[in-house]
């Protein structure tokens, strides 16, 4: 285990299972990073940056003198509506990232099986030690896609979950008098 911490090792071992996996793993795993380079972005967002939006609103809200006329009652909407938005930016692409992982990992098993098949083509036989290579690829970007949907998913629910508790929150913040 502690080998896998030298830098060249890791890094072997990943070109490994990227070779194991196939090209679909590579495209797998760009699709990965760029998910959770979304994500970090999200939890840095959630962890500083919303509460100077909310209070930005409020600030907005409270230097206003009319709160009642409609107009007043459209700057409040305009208000929470910017702030939702901040809110909720990239969650539709995390979203997309979340949903299109798996599709990779099917299309990962499509292209393993057809390279067990040109293998039993080839040959004529069903020869496991020929076909095992093309099983191999066909399971391992699968397995990677998966991984990748479930791991997005859990945090773009709780990134929904938090927009909506915000929206919540600075409606209430924006009091109607």
């Amino acid at each position: 285990m502690l080998e896998l911490i030298n830098p060249s090792i890791a890094f072997d071992a990943l070109m490994d299972f990227l070779s194991a996996g196939g090209n679909v793993l590579v495209i797998i795993m760009v699709t990965t990073f760029f998910m959770w380079a979304l994500i970090i972005e999200r939890m840095m967002y959630w962890s500083g940056a919303h509460s100077g939006v909310a209070k930005r609103a409020a600030r907005a809200w409270s230097a206003r003198t009319d709160h009642k006329s409609w107009y007043a009652h459209a700057v409040r909407d305009k208000l929470i509506s910017e702030a939702m938005q901040e809110a909720s930016r990239f969650n539709s692409v995390i979203r997309a990232l979340v949903a299109v992982t798996p599709l990779l990992g099917l299309l990962g098993t499509v292209t393993g099986m057809v390279e067990v098949f040109d293998v039993m083509a080839v040959t004529g036989s069903s020869n496991a030690r020929l076909m095992a290579a093309g099983i191999s690829k066909a399971t391992i970007p699968t397995m990677a896609g998966l991984v990748a949907s479930l791991s997005g998913l859990i945090f773009i629910n709780t990134f929904d979950s938090n927009v909506q508790k915000a929206s919540h929150r600075i409606s209430d913040d924006l009091l109607i008098e």
